[in-house]
């Protein structure tokens, strides 16, 4: 037998080239809506190239850098067949990260792994991240498809990403800016955003034996349509607020729940307390937590529980920065305060109950 039918390859170890090929190809046109001007380049390098010389125009710039992924929400997206929006879940995810220091997103890769190119599929994928980016006003450089043949079955993939932004020194929030008497506002989420996915997961389908078809009459939709819903980008709408009033600290309302990202940012001698009477979550976060018995603690430290981003605000600028929100269409409200800690050993106290 010749060597020729007898010898391994590329392809037949499951990695197709000229699907990646075709999948490039078809991603070309997204990539160029998610740009800006300092740009240099197309896509097709090794390198994503970003002009540096833009940056001139800080006095002391400090470049931020973010990570992040979309987590077991990728299994919701395949289970449905939709993958054009799980990309603006990954952008929001890094970006917002960035946006809490004062930082403005400029651009962002990613990292896309499939046991088997499908071309459209990851087209339909980096669409997303596109699109998210544009949302983001940051720009969409580069990034990787990966086929792993043999360690992710055919349908299965995840997504990641990194993301860069830059922030004046003198303008960098945080902690330290933080004073007592500030006040807490609560920024609403789109729904569960990315985080908690592998509890409501559980819960939803092992426990409960729901389908993602299912018509769910709180949410209006089917309830795999609800859980796809996309993260909000607060990238925009954060640096908006620093643009029309004193901001001391943003924290973004991910894994950990409110009250645990919300402690990264509260200084030692200070403690932010929150009501939640201020507001009521969205009917997904009950529906979880009533069909899988899960204790409210355990709600709240994996779920957002209707809050993707927090605002800490000096008590004189509480009127603008609703008003700014508000023009943007984003529905915010003031959940708590900022007051000394005395002998608590806790940052932040979550007091009363839901409303409604």
């Amino acid at each position: 037998m010749s060597s020729e039918t007898t010898g391994a390859s590329y392809a037949a170890a499951g990695v197709d080239i000229e699907a990646g090929d075709t999948a490039v190809e078809l991603m070309k046109e997204w990539v160029r809506k998610a740009t800006r001007p300092e740009v240099v380049g197309g896509l097709g390098g090794f390198a994503g190239l970003f002009d540096a010389s833009a940056l001139k125009r800080y006095e002391r710039p400090l470049l931020a850098s973010a990570t992040d992924g979309v987590g077991t929400k990728v299994d919701i997206a395949r289970r449905m067949g939709v993958y054009d929006t799980i990309g603006h879940d990954l952008v929001g995810m890094v970006v917002d990260d960035l946006v809490v220091c004062g930082a403005e997103p400029l651009f962002m890769t990613d990292y896309i792994c499939v046991g088997k190119v499908h071309p459209e599929r990851v087209a339909a994928i980096v669409k997303g991240i596109a699109e998210g980016c544009s949302l983001a006003g940051c720009a969409l450089v580069g990034g990787e498809t990966a086929e792993h043949p043999g360690l992710l079955g055919a349908d299965e993939f995840d997504v990641a990403g990194a993301g860069t932004g830059v922030v004046e020194a003198d303008r960098l929030l945080g902690a330290d800016r933080i004073r007592k008497g500030d006040a807490v506002i609560a920024i609403e989420s789109s729904g569960l955003h990315s985080n908690g996915y592998s509890l409501v997961r559980h819960v939803l389908f092992d426990r409960a034996g729901w389908a993602l078809d299912r018509e769910v009459p709180e949410f209006g939709r089917t309830l795999g349509e609800e859980l796809l819903e996309p993260t909000r980008i607060y990238a925009l709408d954060c640096l908006a607020l620093t643009r029309t009033t004193e901001v001391h600290a943003f924290s973004h309302i991910t894994g950990g729940g409110l009250a645990n990202n919300l402690a990264r940012v509260i200084p030692d001698g200070l403690h932010a307390v929150v009501d939640r009477s201020t507001w009521t979550p969205a009917p997904v976060f009950d529906l979880v937590g009533t069909l899988g018995a899960v204790s409210r603690p355990e709600l709240e430290k994996t779920l957002n529980m209707g809050v993707g981003m927090i605002a800490v605000v000096p008590r004189e600028s509480v009127d603008v920065a609703l008003a700014t929100l508000a023009d943007r269409g984003v529905d915010a409200w003031v959940c708590g305060e900022i007051t000394e800690r005395g002998d608590r050993a806790e940052a932040v106290a979550l007091t009363g109950d839901y409303a409604g």
